[in-house]
Parts: C-alpha cells; sequence; structure tokens
C-alpha cells in the first residue's frame, strides 16, 4: 500500500468509528505503530484527523464542518460506485446543476465526453473538472468558501434566482427521518435550497456515512427528493419514510 493510500483509509477508518487507537489502526493495515503514529501526526497537521490519548478522533460534529480536503479522502470507492449509477440520469440538451462536493465531483468526472448537456455548478473545482470534456460549463459566481470550495452569498443567490435545471445532483451532509437534509453552513444550505427549487428533478447522491446524522441547518425535506443514489443499505424508519415521502431509492451500489 502506497503512503498517500495508507493515509486515506486511516481516515476512513478514523471516520466510520468515530475514533481509532494506534494499536487497532496497526494491526488492521498491517504496518507498525511507529508509522501509524507519524502518519497520524501529518493528518492532524493538515486538519484531516485530531490525535488523541492513543489514537485519533474525526473533527467533525453537528456544528463543525469537514474540510474539502477530509471528505475527498472518504469513502471514495463508495462515491465513485454512486457516481457511475448517477451519470445513468443524464441525458442529451439536459441543463444539469452539480452540487458542490466530493461525491458530485465523481459524477462531473465519469460524465460522457459529447457535449450533451451544459453543466451548472458552484464549485469551480468542479467546473474545471466538466470543462475538460466537451461540454458547457456555467458558474453560479458569488463568494468562494475555503472550507469547502464552494460558491455562496448574494451574487451566487442571484445567479440561482434566475435560472432553471432539468436536473440536480445533490449532496448533503446529514441525513436524519426527523431532520431531513442538514448542513453545517447557513449559506450553503440557502444555496441547496435554491437548487432543489430550481431543478425539475432532484437525485440525492450521499454514502452511507451521512445515514442517520443531523447538522445544523435543514435545507430539504425527503419530499423534496426523487431520487436517492446510495452505497448504504436503506431498511427500517429510513426507508419507510423515503418511500412514504416518494422517494426512489436506488440503495447497496457497489457492495
Amino acid at each position: 500500500m502506497l503512503p498517500a493510500e495508507r493515509k486515506r483509509r486511516i481516515v476512513e477508518l478514523v471516520s466510520e468509528s468515530d475514533g481509532r487507537s494506534v494499536e487497532a489502526l496497526a494491526s488492521e493495515l498491517g504496518y507498525s505503530k511507529a508509522t501509524i503514529r507519524r502518519d497520524l501526526r501529518k493528518l492532524e497537521d493538515r486538519g484531516l484527523i485530531e490525535r488523541s490519548h492513543g489514537g485519533a478522533v474525526p473533527v467533525t460534529s453537528v456544528g463543525r464542518e469537514q474540510t474539502y480536503g477530509q471528505k475527498e479522502v472518504q469513502h471514495l470507492d463508495a462515491k465513485r460506485a454512486i457516481a457511475e449509477h448517477a451519470t445513468e440520469e443524464l441525458a442529451n440538451g439536459q441543463v444539469v446543476f452539480f452540487d458542490a462536493g466530493t461525491t458530485t465531483i465523481q459524477i462531473a468526472k465519469q460524465v460522457p465526453n459529447d457535449g450533451g448537456i451544459l453543466g451548472v455548478t458552484n464549485s469551480p473545482r468542479l467546473a474545471i473538472e466538466l470543462n475538460e470534456e466537451d461540454n458547457e460549463v456555467k458558474l453560479t459566481g458569488g463568494t468562494l468558501r475555503r472550507r469547502t470550495r464552494s460558491l455562496v452569498g448574494p451574487t451566487a443567490e442571484s445567479f440561482m434566482q434566475r435560472t432553471n435545471f432539468d436536473l440536480l445532483f445533490l449532496g448533503t451532509n446529514a441525513i436524519d427521518v426527523e431532520s431531513g437534509l442538514t448542513t453545517p453552513n447557513e449559506d450553503e444550505a440557502r444555496m441547496k435550497e435554491l437548487m432543489v427549487e430550481k431543478a425539475a428533478r432532484v437525485v440525492l447522491v450521499a454514502d452511507e456515512s451521512k445515514l442517520g446524522r443531523r447538522s445544523f441547518v435543514q435545507f430539504a425535506s425527503f419530499e423534496d427528493v426523487d431520487r436517492f443514489i446510495t452505497d448504504a443499505v436503506i431498511d427500517g424508519e429510513t426507508r419507510d419514510e423515503l418511500e412514504n415521502a416518494g422517494v426512489d431509492i436506488v440503495d447497496g451500489v457497489g457492495r
């Protein structure tokens, strides 16, 4: 395993279990405790984990937002599998909005190189990814949030209020039967509200780490979603609530 891949896996393991000891990480990954400790120091310097006594814990909570870099390395295989299914939604001539995020950018990487869609986004990084293909791309404009690398604020909101979309690929920080879809930041929440309002079809894309979690600000309910694509296996109350809201569930992808 290359060092970069090992560090990515450490972040995933720490995030999945709300913490991991050095001993557990060393055993699971097959490296010495000294190597794991060095990796943890470097990951903490990058803001990807927080070291604790004997191990590491995630750096996220209801009111605290992970950085783009943290999310980018987590659940990457699941995000790629979700993206593969999401691209089946695309059709020639569509105006497609791509929400800023590390799952939606995986969709952008798999968009067909045929100029068939007009891509719109509030993510400069995602716009660059789309622009490597033949598809036309438009950016919302606005203020760049360093933490999520997304465009927000009055300029971005004004763009949203003047436009309409055939399809929206929507991301979220948290999904909960009582709170719906939530995110830590009010400016991000407002942009997501407008995305949902202006899209004819809403496809929610999120990995299983988002299930059963709540964040600070609600921006949509289950009734706002047409399809939910996830690697998680949805059952119990969550499945009942989604189906009652009319959501088409595509779950267990990549398993």
